[in-house]
Protein backbone atom coordinates (compact mmCIF):
# COMPACT_ATOMS: atom_id res chain seq x y z
CA UNK A 1 0.00 0.00 0.00
CA UNK A 2 1.13 3.38 -0.52
CA UNK A 3 1.25 5.94 2.37
CA UNK A 4 2.49 9.55 1.78
CA UNK A 5 4.85 11.23 3.65
CA UNK A 6 2.47 14.70 3.93
CA UNK A 7 -1.33 14.49 3.25
CA UNK A 8 -3.22 17.74 3.25
CA UNK A 9 -6.70 18.39 4.76
CA UNK A 10 -8.63 20.93 4.16
CA UNK A 11 -11.57 21.59 6.54
CA UNK A 12 -14.80 22.49 5.13
CA UNK A 13 -16.99 22.06 8.39
CA UNK A 14 -17.88 25.79 8.51
CA UNK A 15 -19.06 26.37 5.03
CA UNK A 16 -20.26 22.63 3.65
CA UNK A 17 -20.98 21.82 7.41
CA UNK A 18 -23.17 24.27 8.97
CA UNK A 19 -24.97 25.68 5.40
CA UNK A 20 -28.08 24.11 5.25
CA UNK A 21 -28.75 24.02 9.42
CA UNK A 22 -31.88 25.11 9.52
CA UNK A 23 -31.59 26.70 12.51
CA UNK A 24 -30.12 29.66 12.28
CA UNK A 25 -26.26 29.70 13.73
CA UNK A 26 -24.82 33.14 15.20
CA UNK A 27 -21.95 34.54 13.68
CA UNK A 28 -19.74 34.48 16.79
CA UNK A 29 -20.32 30.93 17.41
CA UNK A 30 -18.86 30.45 13.58
CA UNK A 31 -16.27 32.48 14.48
CA UNK A 32 -15.26 30.83 17.42
CA UNK A 33 -15.16 27.77 15.57
CA UNK A 34 -13.22 28.99 13.03
CA UNK A 35 -10.61 30.16 15.80
CA UNK A 36 -10.72 26.46 17.33
CA UNK A 37 -9.78 25.03 14.22
CA UNK A 38 -7.42 27.69 13.38
CA UNK A 39 -5.49 27.21 16.39
CA UNK A 40 -5.44 23.14 15.88
CA UNK A 41 -3.38 23.95 12.83
CA UNK A 42 -5.78 23.84 10.04
CA UNK A 43 -4.01 26.33 7.08
CA UNK A 44 -6.91 26.17 4.68
CA UNK A 45 -10.55 25.94 5.26
CA UNK A 46 -13.86 26.17 3.51
CA UNK A 47 -15.86 29.23 5.39
CA UNK A 48 -18.01 31.23 3.50
CA UNK A 49 -20.70 31.32 0.47
CA UNK A 50 -21.52 34.13 -1.48
CA UNK A 51 -24.80 33.22 -1.70
CA UNK A 52 -27.93 34.57 -2.15
CA UNK A 53 -28.84 35.34 1.56
CA UNK A 54 -32.58 34.44 0.96
CA UNK A 55 -31.91 31.56 0.09
CA UNK A 56 -29.55 30.19 2.21
CA UNK A 57 -29.75 32.30 5.61
CA UNK A 58 -27.19 30.87 6.82
CA UNK A 59 -24.78 32.47 4.81
CA UNK A 60 -25.85 35.83 4.89
CA UNK A 61 -22.96 36.91 7.29
CA UNK A 62 -20.28 35.87 5.06
CA UNK A 63 -18.76 39.06 4.08
CA UNK A 64 -18.47 39.24 8.22
CA UNK A 65 -16.87 36.18 8.56
CA UNK A 66 -14.51 37.01 5.07
CA UNK A 67 -13.19 39.75 7.22
CA UNK A 68 -12.47 37.50 10.46
CA UNK A 69 -10.93 35.49 7.97
CA UNK A 70 -8.91 37.99 6.63
CA UNK A 71 -7.51 39.29 10.04
CA UNK A 72 -6.84 35.77 11.32
CA UNK A 73 -4.40 35.22 7.90
CA UNK A 74 -6.63 32.04 7.23
CA UNK A 75 -5.97 31.15 3.98
CA UNK A 76 -10.35 30.32 3.22
CA UNK A 77 -12.20 29.57 0.45
CA UNK A 78 -14.93 30.86 -0.52
CA UNK A 79 -17.73 29.28 -2.37
CA UNK A 80 -18.79 31.77 -5.43
CA UNK A 81 -21.72 30.21 -7.68
CA UNK A 82 -21.94 32.99 -10.14
CA UNK A 83 -20.73 36.27 -11.35
CA UNK A 84 -22.27 38.15 -8.43
CA UNK A 85 -20.92 35.68 -5.87
CA UNK A 86 -17.19 36.71 -7.80
CA UNK A 87 -18.08 40.38 -7.12
CA UNK A 88 -18.67 40.22 -3.88
CA UNK A 89 -15.41 38.03 -2.87
CA UNK A 90 -13.48 40.19 -4.57
CA UNK A 91 -14.75 43.14 -2.27
CA UNK A 92 -14.18 40.85 0.69
CA UNK A 93 -10.35 40.82 -0.60
CA UNK A 94 -11.23 36.89 -0.62
CA UNK A 95 -8.16 34.72 -1.18
CA UNK A 96 -9.42 31.59 -2.50
CA UNK A 97 -12.66 30.93 -4.20
CA UNK A 98 -14.82 27.43 -5.37
CA UNK A 99 -17.10 26.84 -8.01
CA UNK A 100 -18.78 23.54 -8.19
CA UNK A 101 -20.55 21.96 -11.23
CA UNK A 102 -22.55 18.37 -11.04
CA UNK A 103 -21.52 15.79 -13.20
CA UNK A 104 -25.10 14.43 -13.05
CA UNK A 105 -26.76 16.94 -15.47
CA UNK A 106 -30.37 16.09 -13.08
CA UNK A 107 -28.52 16.92 -9.94
CA UNK A 108 -27.02 20.11 -11.25
CA UNK A 109 -30.78 20.96 -12.59
CA UNK A 110 -32.34 20.00 -8.67
CA UNK A 111 -29.33 21.96 -6.49
CA UNK A 112 -28.97 25.38 -8.80
CA UNK A 113 -31.86 24.87 -11.42
CA UNK A 114 -29.00 24.95 -14.50
CA UNK A 115 -28.01 22.04 -16.69
CA UNK A 116 -24.22 20.56 -16.27
CA UNK A 117 -23.49 22.33 -19.82
CA UNK A 118 -25.26 25.53 -18.26
CA UNK A 119 -23.03 25.77 -15.16
CA UNK A 120 -19.99 25.26 -17.40
CA UNK A 121 -20.90 27.66 -19.65
CA UNK A 122 -21.20 30.04 -16.44
CA UNK A 123 -18.36 29.33 -14.86
CA UNK A 124 -16.10 30.98 -17.68
CA UNK A 125 -16.74 34.90 -16.42
CA UNK A 126 -15.91 33.82 -12.73
CA UNK A 127 -12.84 32.15 -14.00
CA UNK A 128 -11.80 35.42 -15.76
CA UNK A 129 -12.74 37.82 -12.50
CA UNK A 130 -10.62 35.86 -10.24
CA UNK A 131 -7.34 35.26 -12.46
CA UNK A 132 -7.55 39.34 -12.85
CA UNK A 133 -7.04 39.41 -9.25
CA UNK A 134 -4.85 36.26 -8.59
CA UNK A 135 -7.11 34.50 -6.86
CA UNK A 136 -6.86 30.58 -6.37
CA UNK A 137 -9.97 28.62 -8.18
CA UNK A 138 -11.15 25.42 -6.92
CA UNK A 139 -13.60 23.51 -8.97
CA UNK A 140 -15.60 21.25 -7.55
CA UNK A 141 -17.24 18.09 -9.38
CA UNK A 142 -20.29 17.11 -7.53
CA UNK A 143 -22.01 13.63 -8.06
CA UNK A 144 -18.69 12.06 -9.77
CA UNK A 145 -19.61 8.75 -8.83
CA UNK A 146 -22.96 7.68 -8.71
CA UNK A 147 -26.42 9.83 -8.19
CA UNK A 148 -29.76 9.79 -6.40
CA UNK A 149 -31.33 10.70 -9.08
CA UNK A 150 -29.53 9.02 -12.34
CA UNK A 151 -27.79 6.28 -10.55
CA UNK A 152 -24.32 5.34 -12.02
CA UNK A 153 -22.52 8.52 -12.95
CA UNK A 154 -20.41 7.67 -15.78
CA UNK A 155 -16.66 8.75 -16.16
CA UNK A 156 -16.72 9.75 -19.72
CA UNK A 157 -19.35 12.82 -17.92
CA UNK A 158 -16.82 13.48 -14.70
CA UNK A 159 -14.04 14.06 -17.33
CA UNK A 160 -16.21 16.31 -19.03
CA UNK A 161 -16.42 18.10 -16.40
CA UNK A 162 -12.54 18.21 -15.56
CA UNK A 163 -11.36 18.98 -19.20
CA UNK A 164 -13.67 22.48 -19.32
CA UNK A 165 -12.08 23.53 -15.58
CA UNK A 166 -8.65 22.76 -16.77
CA UNK A 167 -8.94 24.69 -19.95
CA UNK A 168 -10.56 27.33 -18.16
CA UNK A 169 -7.64 27.06 -15.51
CA UNK A 170 -8.39 25.91 -11.97
CA UNK A 171 -6.06 25.61 -9.80
CA UNK A 172 -7.46 22.25 -8.72
CA UNK A 173 -10.06 20.00 -9.30
CA UNK A 174 -12.47 18.50 -6.32
CA UNK A 175 -13.86 15.30 -6.93
CA UNK A 176 -16.90 14.50 -4.60
CA UNK A 177 -18.65 12.07 -3.57
CA UNK A 178 -21.60 13.93 -2.69
CA UNK A 179 -24.16 11.73 -1.90
CA UNK A 180 -21.48 9.38 -0.27
CA UNK A 181 -22.49 5.99 -1.96
CA UNK A 182 -19.07 5.34 -3.83
CA UNK A 183 -16.78 2.77 -3.32
CA UNK A 184 -12.94 1.89 -2.63
CA UNK A 185 -12.64 -0.10 -6.28
CA UNK A 186 -14.58 2.81 -8.26
CA UNK A 187 -12.92 5.84 -6.30
CA UNK A 188 -9.49 4.02 -7.20
CA UNK A 189 -10.19 3.38 -10.53
CA UNK A 190 -11.66 6.66 -11.13
CA UNK A 191 -8.49 8.77 -9.45
CA UNK A 192 -5.74 6.82 -11.29
CA UNK A 193 -7.59 6.96 -14.62
CA UNK A 194 -8.06 10.92 -14.08
CA UNK A 195 -4.39 11.04 -13.01
CA UNK A 196 -3.37 9.34 -15.92
CA UNK A 197 -5.19 11.74 -18.14
CA UNK A 198 -4.31 15.25 -16.70
CA UNK A 199 -1.13 14.44 -14.78
CA UNK A 200 -0.44 18.09 -14.13
CA UNK A 201 -3.60 18.84 -12.48
CA UNK A 202 -4.32 18.63 -9.04
CA UNK A 203 -6.79 16.42 -7.71
CA UNK A 204 -9.00 16.47 -4.08
CA UNK A 205 -10.79 13.96 -2.49
CA UNK A 206 -14.42 14.77 -1.17
CA UNK A 207 -16.01 12.02 1.15
CA UNK A 208 -18.80 11.70 2.59
CA UNK A 209 -19.97 9.11 4.72
CA UNK A 210 -23.71 7.79 3.70
CA UNK A 211 -22.39 4.33 3.70
CA UNK A 212 -19.69 4.16 6.42
CA UNK A 213 -17.21 4.24 3.85
CA UNK A 214 -15.40 7.56 3.84
CA UNK A 215 -12.18 7.02 5.58
CA UNK A 216 -12.15 3.75 2.87
CA UNK A 217 -12.56 5.60 0.29
CA UNK A 218 -9.64 8.02 1.45
CA UNK A 219 -7.11 5.17 1.74
CA UNK A 220 -8.22 3.93 -1.71
CA UNK A 221 -7.56 7.41 -3.67
CA UNK A 222 -4.25 7.74 -1.86
CA UNK A 223 -3.27 4.32 -3.55
CA UNK A 224 -3.97 6.39 -6.49
CA UNK A 225 -1.78 9.15 -5.91
CA UNK A 226 -4.34 11.83 -3.97
CA UNK A 227 -3.13 13.69 -1.35
CA UNK A 228 -5.48 16.05 -0.49
CA UNK A 229 -8.63 15.80 1.44
CA UNK A 230 -12.02 17.75 2.60
CA UNK A 231 -12.91 16.86 5.81
CA UNK A 232 -15.21 18.33 8.31
CA UNK A 233 -15.18 18.59 12.17
CA UNK A 234 -17.59 16.18 13.81
CA UNK A 235 -18.70 14.93 10.35
CA UNK A 236 -21.16 17.89 9.78
CA UNK A 237 -22.76 18.44 6.30
CA UNK A 238 -24.97 17.19 4.23
CA UNK A 239 -26.52 18.09 1.16
CA UNK A 240 -30.54 18.75 0.59
CA UNK A 241 -30.33 17.96 -2.80
CA UNK A 242 -29.07 14.50 -2.17
CA UNK A 243 -31.79 12.67 -0.57
CA UNK A 244 -30.13 10.52 2.31
CA UNK A 245 -26.57 11.64 2.17
CA UNK A 246 -24.70 12.08 5.67
CA UNK A 247 -21.69 14.38 6.45
CA UNK A 248 -18.71 14.66 5.07
CA UNK A 249 -15.90 12.76 6.42
CA UNK A 250 -14.76 13.47 9.90
CA UNK A 251 -11.73 15.98 10.73
CA UNK A 252 -10.64 14.14 13.65
CA UNK A 253 -11.12 10.46 12.28
CA UNK A 254 -9.81 11.08 9.24
CA UNK A 255 -6.39 12.42 11.20
CA UNK A 256 -6.36 10.09 13.86
CA UNK A 257 -6.42 7.17 11.32
CA UNK A 258 -3.39 9.38 8.94
CA UNK A 259 -1.24 10.17 11.99
CA UNK A 260 -1.31 6.40 13.28
CA UNK A 261 -0.54 5.39 9.59
CA UNK A 262 2.78 7.68 9.74
CA UNK A 263 1.47 10.74 7.47
CA UNK A 264 1.91 13.80 8.51
CA UNK A 265 -1.10 16.57 8.92
CA UNK A 266 0.39 19.07 10.76
CA UNK A 267 -2.55 18.78 12.78
CA UNK A 268 -3.24 18.13 16.39
CA UNK A 269 -5.15 15.02 16.81
CA UNK A 270 -5.76 15.46 20.40
CA UNK A 271 -7.57 19.71 20.12
CA UNK A 272 -9.63 18.64 16.92
CA UNK A 273 -11.02 16.05 19.37
CA UNK A 274 -11.99 18.96 22.15
CA UNK A 275 -13.39 20.70 19.25
CA UNK A 276 -15.54 18.05 17.73
CA UNK A 277 -18.51 18.80 21.06
CA UNK A 278 -18.62 22.00 19.85
CA UNK A 279 -18.99 21.43 16.32
CA UNK A 280 -21.55 18.91 16.65
CA UNK A 281 -23.64 21.48 19.36
CA UNK A 282 -23.92 23.29 16.29
CA UNK A 283 -25.76 21.05 14.38
CA UNK A 284 -29.70 19.73 14.63
CA UNK A 285 -28.63 16.84 12.63
CA UNK A 286 -26.21 14.85 14.80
Amino acid sequence: MIFPKEIEIIEVGPRDGLQNEPKQISTEQKKQLISQLYAAGIERMETVSFVNPKLVPQMADSAEIAQFCNDLGLQYIALTPNVKAIDRAIEAKVPQIAVFVGASSTFNQKNINKTTSESLIECKPIFEKAKKEDIFIRAYVSMAFTCPYEGHVSFSDVVDVCKHFIELGADEIDIGDTNGKANPKMVYERFSRLKDLFPETTFVGHFHDTQKMALENVLAAMQAGVTKFDSSIGGLGGCPFSPGATGNVSTEELVRMLTEMGCQTNLDVDQLLKISPYAKSLSSRI
